[in-house]
């Protein structure tokens, strides 16, 4: 294989500049033609890869491109999810070329979408190729890929609803997510989930004079804030009625993963700037920030913040605060839990109104699936070293949604690295991680049949 891509990357390196040359941003409706160009483009791709069908279907949104490969009726039916639309580039003035015409530096493509997600998308469409030309598929695959990913995907859950017998499949592939490094391959078994909420805290009909009403008045930011300290306990833990309730342990095996992971708390610290770390009573930093939940003020506003001192006893205050959810939680349910415990514990001198503003599910994946140790086989082999089971601490919304929809598991191989700055200026992708994951996608499908 090594041989084959070497001959191809060049051509492989024009395909994937002529993806990235279409500036398909999906949050700015100037670029609505654009779309449209990059979903065509992803369907020539994808049948000069060797797709036996592949068109563009329109959806309540921006169109998506659908491909497929068919083998037998016995073969184990592979799903690839991608998203061709990007983020904005601004500010322009701190990329070192243009973001739309790529560059090669020392080792490196640069442009927008050469990540996230133009270029890990390639690399699934590349495996599939290099398979397809060798006569080595053993496997049906099919490919979804979207251009509302960076917007929140609002169309894709509908699109699945109504094509689900379409979309049917064993399982799901996504190369979409990040390495823990060039050196050490992982692969992602597990996102959180996101509860987010606004809350407005109403104490008396007008701002008061501190010194006349001071002590006999509740301050509203003084009840919000007392409040939300009631939440987290002394040992770290989220006080919400039944919120541990669907909280699964984290496997043994799986935290013996997390313990080899190069991970150093005083770097850390430095990198950020603390002098210490905090949280749950029982688990490590790396536990903490990907396999348990967590709760957070991110933003309080309300009272005078203006220059100078006013003596003022605010009429009311504001607050976002959101909880990351791990997989077995309902987001719903947390919510409307939180809801019910912040009425339950506002006291009578004020009136606490609570607003759920958004949400999604968790996820994780069993690493004793076929499927996963298929992905494990591929990143051996593609990278010399067995990958690391990692969680990560963030959300991807639509994966779990997958779960739910097509009732089937997803194995995310993603490629990515800290430093290709996905979403930032300078974005980019390591070519020897690029040509590695094709390598590793590869071997997936081989070791998937055996």
């Amino acid at each position: 294989m090594k041989n084959y891509l070497t001959e191809q990357m060049p051509r492989i390196m024009e395909e994937w500049a002529s993806l990235i040359r279409i500036q398909s941003i999906s949050c700015q409706s100037e670029h609505k033609e654009d779309m449209i160009r990059c979903a065509e483009r992803w369907k020539e791709l994808l049948l000069a890869a060797g797709a036996q069908k592949a068109e563009v279907m329109p959806c309540q949104g921006n169109p998506m491109v659908y491909g497929e490969y068919h083998v037998s009726n016995d073969a184990p039916t592979v799903l690839v999810y991608g998203h061709y639309d990007v983020m904005p580039v601004e500010p322009l003035e701190l990329w070192k070329s243009d973001p739309f015409e790529p560059e090669v530096r020392d080792g490196r493509l640069y442009a927008r979408g050469a990540d996230d997600d133009k270029g890990q998308s390639l690399i699934q469409v590349k495996a599939f190729e290099y398979l397809v030309k060798q006569g080595e598929m053993k496997c049906n695959v099919k490919f979804i890929l979207e251009g509302e990913e960076e917007i929140g995907s609002p169309s894709l859950e509908p699109f699945m609803i109504e094509h689900k017998e379409l979309l049917k499949c064993d399982i799901i592939l996504v190369s979409d997510t990040s390495m823990i490094g060039k050196d050490t391959p992982s692969i992602t078994t597990g996102l959180r989930g996101l509860a987010y909420w606004q809350i407005h805290v109403k104490g008396p009909n007008r701002d008061l004079h501190s010194g006349h009403f001071g002590g006999a008045v509740a301050n509203p930011i003084n009840v919000l804030c007392g409040m939300l300290d009631k939440v987290i306990d002394q040992d770290g833990r989220i006080t919400i009625p039944g919120f541990y309730d669907k909280v699964l342990p984290i496997p043994e095996a799986e935290r013996e993963m997390i313990r080899e992971i190069p991970f150093s708390e005083e770097k850390y610290m430095e990198a950020i700037g603390v002098g210490a770390l905090q949280g749950e009573a029982g688990y490590n930093t790396l536990e903490r920030n990907s396999c348990r939940p967590s709760f957070d003020i991110c933003g309080i506003w309300g009272g005078y913040t203006g220059e100078g001192s006013k003596t003022v006893l605010p009429s009311e205050v504001f607050a976002k605060v959101s909880c990351r959810l791990v997989a077995n939680q309902d987001h719903e349910e947390i919510s409307r839990a939180f809801v019910d415990y912040m009425q339950q514990i506002a006291p009578k001198s004020v009136q606490v109104d609570v607003t759920p503003m958004h949400g999604g599910q968790g996820y994780v994946c069993p690493i004793d699936l076929p499927a996963y140790k298929a992905a494990e086989a591929g990143f051996t082999k593609a990278f010399g070293k067995r990958p690391l089971a990692a969680r990560r601490g963030g959300s991807i919304p639509i994966i779990a949604t997958f779960e739910q929809v097509l009732g089937v598991k997803t194995i995310l191989m993603g490629f990515g690295l800290e430093q290709n700055a996905i979403h930032s200026p300078n974005e980019s992708m390591d070519l020897e991680v690029f040509e590695k994951g094709i390598v590793a996608v590869a071997e997936f499908y081989r070791e998937l049949v055996k």
